[in-house]
């Protein structure tokens, strides 16, 4: 063989992983919730005059939920619900400015509370399998 043979850096690539290390279980037991889950900012509220606006909770913007109460000519409010960017909004009202305020935090507090609900689920369900490893060992 050659030195420059692509089979010597395939093998030596492969004896490298073989050579390290396992990692200790409690290690293992901590990655799939560091690997899996960024963390999540919090909802972002903005005032922009007559308008109130909030953002849901998640890592990724085409499924993120947007409220806005918003003032219309004749001074009565309405909220927009969107998902995403570019979606059409589901609008309520008319009402007064503190029902439209009060809208918009209870339904960025529901989606918060679902999203923290299904991570939950969804960690427990990923740790499982390393429970399982640890003790079979």
């Amino acid at each position: 063989m050659s030195q420059n043979d692509p089979t010597d850096h395939a093998l030596a690539t492969i004896a490298s992983i073989l050579d390290k290390p396992e990692t200790p279980p409690e290690v293992e037991k901590q990655a799939p919730e560091v690997a899996e889950f960024k963390p999540v900012s919090p909802a972002i509220a903005s005032t922009n005059g007559d308008d109130y606006s909030k953002l849901g909770p998640g890592p990724i913007a085409t499924i993120r939920f947007k409220w806005t109460a918003r003032r219309a000519d004749n001074g009565e409010y309405f909220v927009d619900e969107t998902i995403g960017e570019s979606s059409v909004p589901v609008t309520s009202g008319p009402m007064t400015k503190d029902a439209a305020i009060a809208l918009v935090d209870e339904r960025e507090l529901e989606a918060r509370k679902r999203f923290d609900q299904l991570r939950r689920e969804m960690t427990g369900r990923a740790a499982s399998p390393n429970l399982v490893r640890a003790s079979e060992a």
